[in-house]
């Protein structure tokens, strides 16, 4: 079945980019849901595909499963009414639903920030009906968990933030951390197999299909923490920061704006300018710069950074236009990571 796009305005464009000695501008758009029981992108591309290869040659088609897409099986029953409520776990729910799932993803846009987001009477009325609701946590999407705790009868929750333990004031780009990710794929298989037994060998088959797509994202994993042995990144925020600890890469961001940027406030002037020392003496071997968040001070950094001839990774919070899995997504990254650390 082809995915049905409710409602989509994204501008289609990637830029992940390693940057020495220049700048880039994130690619425009706005928030969309999509709905898909196959393995479109929560962007609302409607049958598009890329390619990733994996270690062992293999190709990883748009949807993440290599050679297939998460409809090609058929579903033994009706699918479920799944809700998600960011795209950063949509395109990992409708791989592992499959077609047993209706994946409906709410939020969907790199060039807003998520932690601004205001949802629409119509996004809210998005959840209605669901039996499965995936929400990130962590005060991430607290719009979400408003809007479940409103329905009646009120749908199966994964929460990622309970499920791996995270508590209130932690980060919450937890779909940066492989271990995360893991775990929270296992919690919606899981939820999925309860809800609807009946398929549960169906929803194995496409947990171990995801598994397999899964193997180019580990294997740059290991790739990059090869090259990060002994080196140290600075970061504008903290989206990047689980990943960065997978990898084994120093945080040598200025403890003050390493921390004002976690609060989701203005750095001091001091923290600002010991941050730009850092760059200018090249203390730090790059520079991870979150596209989707503007603002002088950060653009002042990723300045510095370039003066001083320190590479500059860019990364987004949320998938961006034109991306159509996790897995291209953020093999995309880390590959310009690991050349930045070459």
């Amino acid at each position: 079945m082809r995915p049905r796009v409710l409602v989509t305005a994204l501008a289609v464009g990637l830029a992940l980019s390693v940057v020495v000695g220049c700048s880039s501008t994130p690619e425009s758009g706005s928030a969309s849901s999509t709905s898909s029981t196959s393995s479109t992108s929560s962007t609302g591309s409607t049958g598009s595909t890329s390619a990733t290869s994996g270690p062992d040659g293999t190709t990883v088609a748009g949807g993440g499963v290599p050679g297939t897409d998460a409809s090609a099986d058929p579903c033994p029953v009706d699918p479920l009414a799944v809700v998600v409520s960011v795209d950063q776990w949509g395109d990992i729910v409708e791989q592992l639903g499959g077609a047993c799932a209706d994946v409906t993803t709410v939020f969907a846009s790199s060039s807003a920030d998520p932690h601004d987001y205001e949802p629409t009477p119509a996004d809210i009325a998005e959840f209605t009906g669901a039996k499965l609701v995936v929400v990130n946590g962590v005060d991430y999407d607290p719009w979400a968990e408003k809007a479940v705790e409103s329905l009646d009868p009120v749908p199966a929750v994964v929460n990622g933030g309970e499920v791996v333990g995270a508590e209130e004031g932690d980060n919450p780009h937890i779909w940066y951390s492989p271990d995360y990710v893991d775990q929270i794929s296992k919690a919606v298989t899981a939820e999925l197999s309860e809800l609807s037994p009946e398929a549960a060998a169906y929803f194995e088959e496409r947990a171990a299909d995801w598994e397999v797509a899964m193997e180019p994202y580990r294997a740059e994993i290991a790739a990059v923490k090869e090259v990060a042995a002994g080196k140290s990144y600075g970061a504008t925020e903290s989206v990047f920061a689980y990943m960065a600890q997978a990898v084994e890469l120093e945080d040598t961001t200025p403890e003050g704006y390493r921390n004002a940027s976690a609060n989701e406030s203005d750095p001091a002037p001091g923290d600002v300018n010991e941050f730009l020392q850092s760059l200018g003496s090249q203390s730090m071997d790059v520079l991870i710069y979150n596209s989707q968040t503007e603002g002088a001070i950060p653009e002042q950094i990723r300045d510095a950074a370039t003066s001083a001839s320190v590479p500059v990774v860019d990364v987004t919070e949320s998938v961006p236009p034109g991306v159509t899995s996790f897995v291209e997504w953020q093999v995309a990254q880390l590959r310009a990571l690991a050349e930045a650390l070459r």
